[in-house]
Formats: structure tokens, C-alpha cells, sequence
């Protein structure tokens, strides 16, 4: 009988997580629910100068918007906790002393400065840079002497000579030469845990079966499968491994901040669904198939595979995003459309929250919707509506004090004035016989000057729609209010 699939998201917050991070746990969360397994979310807080307890509430709080529920980690617990490193550095305290015990390990007592020189000897010898093994076979009196000298050691794993190959299910088969895979510091001279030891014992203990990583972690897969062996897991017992490819940005480079690399944290303040940057990221390196782009939730539970997944790196395209975040938000109900934009309006005080302000939202909504592609442009797009102290943009006066312009908003509030039905359909119907009919006027000309003298901006919803939620009165007075400038 198979084992049940248990996939991990064990992420180390020293910030807002980025989009790389949720790539993986996104992939990582579709592999367990489409294998009906375990998704486990762990997070590595045993750096205590860069992990805070903020990051990782933080971290929590973005999963948890994502949609990206866990099924063992902080908050519910599980069968194999606690879910924090933190909490566990009796376990690896415990670990690095029988692989001591075993030979598997040993106590390295070289300084930064020793080994600096030796590396830069290695350099100059044209020799691969690594540990040289100084201290592997440390007699009793000599370790002796450095305990008296107080000098804090170090733990290193042993690396045998020979090479660790191993089958990635993205890359094939992956060999690593131990040449190249000196022996390595599993415990710090303070006692704390490295990376290398505490995710090997965690993924060992948790009784993890697939890791799901970044590409960029490759490397560290040898070690890992070291501490595996030391602790005496067989090997058909190892986790089986898939590294996805990168996310580069549209230059080519590893994402930064410059293209693209920006935490989630701002593409949730910039008015991103969390279920746009769901698709858009799974499209990164994975695809579901006959050109689709456009999927939910559901649909990569039910599609991901780990086969699909491409080897070759993934470029993030901040436009593709922005186009998926517009789908996503048309295809919004109303009412859901509604409870997403009210956070934003009132961010930027444009509303109070009154129930007036709330009607007059939810009326305005469906002549924008077409419109925006982030929810952050609500509020610009719907302030005209609710300023007290209306006024025509600076950058937009002269588009409205002009000859032209002032003879069109006069004809305008002439028909407008005499206007018996307030809708957009007779608002439009009035204006184009008026203005583009009689007069002759182009539409840009005709309405451009009148939807700056109503909205103040050349940037607004559908004229005719803006001016019947406006009413007439406030909509002849802004008229009136234009000519007189």
C-alpha cells in the first residue's frame, strides 16, 4: 500500500514572504490536495537575529489570505509538533550528539581566521574551496586542549568519500561528487542548530515523503541525504525530492525588487486578488494544458502534477499578473466586489463606512468593474462621488477654461438645465443630439472638457453612468462651478 503523501512549506521569515516563497508553498499545497495528502507547514525560526515573532505572524496571516490552509503546523498542531524549530532544538541537540557518538560527526575547533587562510591557500593552489578536514580525527588530548582554551567548537558531519546520486522528479537523476561536498557544520559553536540538520531531523521526524523546494536549495540535497544516512533511515525511506525552477525576472536576472521580487504583502496593499497571484504563480513553471490560463483553486487541486512541471526557469511578467488580477475581479459578484473595494475606499478616506456611502458605492461599482485591473484604482476611480470640496484637477484646468471648452459646458448645462428624466440613457441621448448631432463635435471634444467639469479628472467611470449617480443638482453645479473658473 503507498504511503500517504506528506509535502512540507517550511519557510524562515526574516521578512514578508515573496513570491518565490509562495510559488513553492502553492505548488506544494496543490500536490497535497490533489494527492488527497498532507500539506504541513513548519517554520525555521532558529536564526533569533532575523526571525521575529511579527514575520512569522506575518507569514501565517499570508498563507491563511491565500487560501493556502495547512493541514499540520502553527495554530492547529498536528502529530509530529511542534511545528516551530524553535521548539524543537532539544531534538537536534540530541541528533548531532549521537552522530558524534556514531563517528558520523566530530568537534571542530578551527577559527574564522584559520579557516580564511586555508581557503585563500586553496585558492591560490587552484584547489576547489572547502573544508580540508583539519580536525577529523582530533585526539583525546587534543581536543582536550582546546576545551581548556575554551575555544567553542563546532559540530561537522563526516562526508565519505565517494558521491551521492539521487532522482529528482523535475531533473532525473542528479549525482554529486564528494569532492565537491566537504564535510559540513551541522551545530554552531553556540549550540544552534544549522539549516542542514534541523530540516533533515524535521523532514525525517514529520515523516515528510516529498520536498517540494527551490532550485536554488539543489545543492544542499547531498548533506541533507548525509543526515539521513546517519540516522539510520534507509533509502527507500528518503523523502523524494523536486526542485522547481527559478522565477527570473523580465531582464533575465533572479528576481529583485527591481523586476518584480517584491513581497506579497505589497501585492495585497496594491489591490491583487489572492486568487489572481494563486493562478498567475502556478503558471510559473507548471502549466495545466491546452493553452488554459485562467484557473481556481479547485481546478489546480485537481490538475497539478509534479510531471508537468518544467525544468527550465520561469519568468515573472508583472502585466500577465495585472491582466489575470482584471479577470479575476470582472468575474467578481457584486457583492464581492463590494466587501473587497470598502477596505481600500476607506484606506484612502474617500468614505466613512456610513450606509449612504455603502448604497452609493455598490451603485458605482458595476461602471468600473470593466475598468480596473487592482482595487487600489477604486478609490480614484470613485472619489469624484463623495468630495466635499470638489475640485478640477491642476494637470486638467486648462482642458476646461478654453474657448472651445467653455462654449460646449454652456450648451451643455443649457440642455442639461432643461433635462426632465435623470438617467445616463437620456443624459447621453440629450448631449450627443446637442453636441455632436447639431454642433458637429466630435465625441472627445464634446465630452472631454464635460467629464473634467463633472469628475475633476480626465481618468473617471463612464461619464453619462457618473453624472445620474451624481444627481443633477451636483452635476449642473460642478457645470456651472467649471464655467466660472
Amino acid at each position: 500500500m503507498a504511503k500517504q503523501v506528506r509535502v512540507r512549506f517550511a519557510p524562515s521569515p526574516t521578512g514578508d514572504l515573496h513570491v518565490g516563497n509562495i510559488r513553492t508553498a502553492l505548488f506544494d499545497w496543490a500536490y497535497a490536495r490533489h494527492t488527497n495528502g498532507k500539506f504541513i507547514f513548519r517554520i525555521e525560526d532558529t536564526d533569533t537575529t532575523r526571525v521575529t515573532d511579527e514575520y512569522i505572524a506575518a507569514a501565517i496571516d499570508t498563507l491563511k489570505w491565500l487560501g493556502l490552509d495547512w493541514d499540520e503546523g502553527p495554530e492547529i498542531g498536528g502529530e509530529y509538533g511542534p511545528y516551530l524549530q524553535s521548539q524543537r532544538l532539544d531534538i537536534y541537540a540530541d541528533w548531532a550528539q549521537k552522530f558524534i557518538v556514531q563517528k558520523d560527526a566530530y568537534y571542530c575547533y578551527c577559527t574564522a581566521e584559520e579557516l580564511e587562510e586555508r581557503r585563500d591557500a586553496q585558492k591560490a593552489a587552484n584547489v576547489a574551496p572547502g573544508y580540508d578536514g583539519k580536525c577529523r580525527n582530533l585526539s583525546e588530548n587534543q581536543l582536550a586542549s582546546f576545551k581548556a582554551e575554551d575555544r567553542l567548537g563546532v559540530v561537522r558531519m563526516r562526508m565519505p568519500e565517494g558521491e551521492t546520486t539521487f532522482v529528482d522528479q523535475i531533473r532525473g537523476e542528479i549525482s554529486f561528487d564528494h569532492k565537491f561536498v566537504p564535510d559540513f557544520v551541522l551545530v554552531r559553536g553556540d549550540g544552534s542548530p544549522l539549516y542542514t540538520l534541523a530540516v533533515a531531523v524535521d523532514d525525517i521526524s514529520m515523516k515528510v515523503t516529498h520536498i517540494l523546494r527551490g532550485e536554488d536549495l539543489l545543492s544542499s540535497t547531498p548533506r541533507q541525504i548525509r543526515v539521513y544516512q546517519a540516522m539510520g533511515v534507509k533509502e527507500e525511506d528518503y523523502p523524494t525530492f523536486a526542485h522547481l525552477p527559478f522565477v527570473m525576472g523580465q531582464d533575465n536576472a533572479k528576481l529583485s525588487k527591481r523586476n518584480g521580487e517584491v513581497s506579497i504583502a505589497w501585492y495585497r496593499d496594491k489591490g491583487f486578488l489572492p486568487e489572481a497571484i494563486c493562478n498567475y504563480l502556478a503558471l510559473l513553471g507548471w502549466s495545466p494544458g491546452d493553452d488554459v490560463e485562467n484557473i481556481t483553486m479547485q481546478q489546480l487541486a485537481e490538475l497539478f502534477t509534479v510531471e508537468r512541471v518544467n525544468s527550465s526557469p520561469a519568468r515573472f511578467d508583472m502585466k500577465k499578473l495585472e491582466a489575470i488580477n482584471g479577470d479575476k475581479i470582472r468575474a467578481l459578484t457584486l457583492d464581492d466586489f463590494l466587501e473587497r473595494s470598502l477596505p481600500f475606499l476607506k484606506s484612502a478616506q474617500v468614505i466613512m463606512g456610513s450606509d449612504d456611502e455603502i448604497a452609493l458605492v455598490k451603485s458605482a461599482l458595476p461602471i468600473i468593474q470593466e475598468r480596473i485591473t487592482r482595487l487600489d484604482e477604486v478609490p480614484a476611480m470613485l472619489k469624484f462621488l463623495f468630495t466635499k470640496n470638489f475640485a478640477v484637477e491642476e494637470d486638467s484646468l486648462s482642458k476646461v477654461t478654453d474657448t472651445a471648452s467653455k462654449e460646449v459646458l454652456k450648451r451643455s448645462l443649457a440642455e442639461l438645465t432643461a433635462l426632465g428624466e435623470w438617467t445616463h440613457e437620456s443624459i447621453e441621448a440629450t448631449l450627443r443630439s446637442s453636441l455632436i448631432e447639431e454642433l458637429g463635435l466630435k465625441p472627445r471634444i464634446a465630452f472631454g472638457s464635460l467629464r473634467i467639469a463633472v469628475t475633476g479628472s480626465t481618468i473617471s467611470p463612464p461619464l453619462f453612468e457618473s453624472m445620474e449617480l451624481l444627481g443633477k443638482i451636483v452635476s449642473l453645479k460642478r457645470i456651472s462651478s467649471a464655467l466660472a473658473l
